[in-house]
């Protein structure tokens, strides 16, 4: 009988579990924006229930934490007799477009050599803190107090996002010309990539392992599948988003972020079918079962080929 890929899976929940605190909301965070909202966006209460359940997360703990999302603007929640269900609210549905872009993506290659400069207008503290934590989770490196950059890639979506009320729109944007030298001098000075590095490293570390035991088995277990892909994809967002996504000119040699892609797209292949098998089985809307995947998923990591 071919093994699973359970002791993988087990693993992977061990040192989730060990964290201190456990965020439940970030995973169920992970877990809508990988697996639900390519298939509606969508599900139940007592789905999200029976899916975080082998991450050791309780029924409690899961409605204590939907409650939060709802709360907080990311989930909008209805009832039916006595279910209910949760779906991304607008707000989410936005948040999670951008977020997915920067996660999925393949980096971009070319670069002009232009730069979006930021530049904050006098603002009450608290509108400087929610403009400056928007512009850093967008991968802006900030030079000076009230100054912050990114190389051009970013401009569109920035400006698009600035169109509508929020901090964004306060901000003062124009792109800028540098000479030969001043690029280098910039990312030294906007961002610690050695720390980001490091963290990489030590991600394809411990996910090579989980690689190289998929890569023994023939066969995939469709519960720990999706716990592979769940937790993967939630350490990967955790520290993927942290990244500036500089051109690859700007960055050294041999950057582990492009290795830890890489790695993700690998594993991330071999345990799509029997992630979204299990999705299928356990996962419910009020009105009926899943809908088939969204076509784009497969674009995920610049094309995904299941291989199970």
């Amino acid at each position: 009988m071919p093994a699973s890929t359970a002791p993988a899976a087990a693993e992977l929940v061990m040192r989730f579990r060990r964290q201190r605190p456990v965020r439940g909301g970030s995973l169920i965070v992970t877990i809508y924006g990988d697996s639900i909202l390519p298939r509606g966006g969508a599900v139940t209460l007592g789905s999200l229930i029976a899916l975080a359940e082998p991450f050791g997360l309780n029924e409690r703990l899961v409605r204590t934490a939907t409650a939060r999302l709802a709360k907080d603007g990311w989930l909008t929640g209805h009832r039916a007799g006595k279910l209910s269900e949760y779906h991304l609210s607008t707000v989410g549905r936005e948040r999670f477009a951008e977020a997915t872009r920067r996660i999925y993506n393949e980096p971009q290659r070319d670069w002009s050599g232009r730069w979006t400069v930021v530049v904050l207008p006098p603002l009450p503290a608290a509108a400087r803190k929610e403009l400056r934590e928007e512009l850093v989770w967008r991968g802006f490196g900030e030079l000076s107090n009230n100054v912050f950059a990114h190389p051009e890639l970013d401009s569109t979506s920035l400006r698009n996002a600035r169109r509508a009320a929020g901090p964004l729109s306060k901000a003062i944007v124009f792109d800028a010309s540098l000479d030969d030298e001043a690029p280098q001098r910039l990312v030294s000075l906007g961002w610690d990539l050695e720390e980001l590095g490091a963290r990489y490293r030590r991600f394809v570390a411990r996910f090579e392992l989980v690689l190289d035991a998929l890569q023994e088995r023939h066969a995939f277990d469709h519960q720990a599948s999706f716990i592979v892909r769940t937790l993967l994809i939630h350490e990967y967002r955790r520290l993927h988003l942290r990244d500036p996504l500089l051109p690859q000119r700007l960055l050294r040699d041999n950057w582990p972020g492009t290795q830890a892609a890489k790695l993700c797209r690998d594993i991330y292949a071999r345990v799509f079918n029997g992630s979204e098998a299990h999705l299928s089985r356990v996962a419910t809307q009020l009105h009926g079962p899943l809908p088939a995947p969204d076509p784009s998923v497969m674009q995920r990591f610049g094309g995904i080929k299941p291989l199970d």
